[in-house]
């Protein structure tokens, strides 16, 4: 089970690296094909009958170029990202990991836009590499430590 955890660890941390170098090869190699990403319109929009899909189901070209465009148009001002915890199925076939998240960009016209909240990132293990199936938008909580 250590070795899972770790292998959960590794592609959590490395979708953390893709966004703080702006890497889209690298976000992109953490998603499976059947990915969805919902998003709620604010992060206290906890009912999903309000969440919205921003893009479709994966699709890399698509992908590509949705976040080449947003690097292109957003500096990172700061990313931090704490893990609260991390499920593993007894098969350990999925997964997910808590995350709270505080990350801030600046696009080209000076507007702040901060996702600050919690998320859960669901896995599945596809042969032999872990991918994410889904992903919800950032919310926040009470007991949440970003609010």
């Amino acid at each position: 089970m250590e070795h899972t955890y770790n292998e959960i660890l590794e592609i959590v941390n490395r979708e953390t690296r893709a966004w703080d170098t702006q890497d889209v090869t690298l976000l992109l190699s953490i998603f499976h094909p059947d990915m969805v990403w919902p998003w709620p319109p604010s992060a206290c929009d906890h009912n999903p009958v309000k969440w919205e899909f921003v893009l479709g189901r994966f699709n890399y070209s698509r992908w590509k170029k949705f976040y080449e465009t947003f690097f292109k148009t957003h500096t990172l001002i700061h990313n931090n990202r704490e893990i609260k915890k991390i499920m593993i199925t007894k098969e350990q076939d999925g997964a997910f990991a808590v995350v709270d998240i505080d990350t801030c960009w600046k696009d080209n016209n000076g507007q702040l836009q901060n996702w600050l909240g919690r998320v859960c990132k669901v896995y599945v293990k596809n042969d032999q590499e872990w991918l994410m199936t889904m992903h919800t938008g950032v919310l926040k909580y009470e007991s949440s430590t970003n609010h």
